[in-house]
């Protein structure tokens, strides 16, 4: 096995599968745009490279020989965008994609793993049917999401133009909300700041406060947490197919009722656990399942983390920062 290059290393599924893939015994090499990155991975063994993927002529540094393997996890994304510039959509996922897909050519790469939205299949979005791998995308017209989905799609599209003119094996991960702590609580919807719903929920069930639960409590949704998610690009990196499109997901998804519960036992303290107070007159929650089946079938996928798993080791991290010296303390982002 060749070195497995990572573009957005610094970031939260960058981290985790970095660290991962060496501690498997992988040659990996992390690439980010920060241009420090506070000699965290050099503490690890793992080369660190400073690359805007927007530039081209940025790409010299990096390796150009013996590389097998290139993860694509770079690009701007709506839930770190302050305000609206659709411009670093294009700038960042088409463009940068066509430049991380001339490295991986030049490099004689034989693979690239890339990150596609839930966005692209949201029109599917109704019910716990679940969604398949293979389905038509397509993008919403009228929110801060059309122009980074129509991106994510062109980028989907230059990969499989690469696929089929060059041979360069593709695997697209559907993701929904990947779960994990990082110090930094907030994202943003519409451009406006806000705290991550999840977050929010621990937040309450460590002061001990009182929990809402709006609308229907028994709909579903996918909760995957980091590492299983990891496993999945592992998978990717060791399959020997020609890939496609897989979903990522767990083994059973996740009531919002068992998901404030399990809050609440695992974060609560035991002598002032949060009172859970049902409002099933406010609007449902959105409900959605993937299929896995492919991806369990075609890369030999097996989920390893219940929901009760991952946030006790969500709550393990948040109480031992293991990335402080790259992503800082809570007190960093806390308003």
């Amino acid at each position: 096995m060749g070195k497995i290059v990572i573009f957005g290393a610094t970031g939260t599924v960058g981290v985790y599968t970095s660290l991962k893939l060496k501690e498997d015994g992988y040659d990996v090499v992390a690439v980010g745009r920060r241009n420090s990155d506070n000699g965290f991975f050099g503490d690890y063994n793992i080369p660190y490279y400073s690359v805007d993927v927007t530039d081209k002529k940025a790409f010299d540094v990096l390796p150009k020989e013996n590389v097998d393997c290139v993860v694509h996890y770079a690009g701007a994304m709506p839930a770190r965008m302050k305000g609206y510039n659709p411009q670093e959509y294009i700038d960042t996922i088409i463009t940068g994609t066509l430049n991380v897909l001339e490295y991986t050519r030049r490099s004689e790469a034989k693979k690239i793993i890339f990150t596609q939205s839930i966005s692209d299949c949201f029109w599917m979005v109704k019910d716990a049917t679940p969604i398949p791998a293979d389905i038509w995308r397509k993008f919403p017209l009228n929110n801060d999401h059309s122009v980074y989905v129509i991106a994510k799609n062109a980028a989907v599209d230059l990969i499989e133009h690469y696929f089929h003119k060059y041979g360069i094996r593709r695997f697209i991960l559907r993701l929904p909300t990947i779960y994990l702590y990082h110090p930094n609580p907030y994202y943003y919807v519409n451009g406006e700041k806000r705290e991550m719903w999840y977050r929010l929920f621990i937040d309450k069930a460590l002061a001990g406060e009182p929990i809402e639960i709006w609308g229907d409590a028994s709909k579903v949704k996918e909760i995957v947490y980091v590492k299983d998610f990891v496993q999945i690009v592992e998978c990717c990196v060791k399959a020997d197919v020609n890939g496609g499109f897989y979903n990522v997901g767990e083994e059973e998804c996740v009531s919002l009722d068992e998901q404030i519960k399990g809050t609440i036992e695992v974060f609560s303290n035991d002598e002032n656990k949060s009172q859970i107070i049902y409002r099933p007159e406010m609007p449902d929650p959105s409900e959605f399942v993937f299929d896995i089946s492919k991806t369990k079938e075609e890369l030999g996928y097996r989920p390893q983390y219940t929901y009760r798993d991952a946030l006790m080791d969500m709550k393990h991290e948040m109480e031992n920062n293991p990335f402080e010296k790259l992503w800082g303390r809570e007190s960093d982002y806390r308003d």
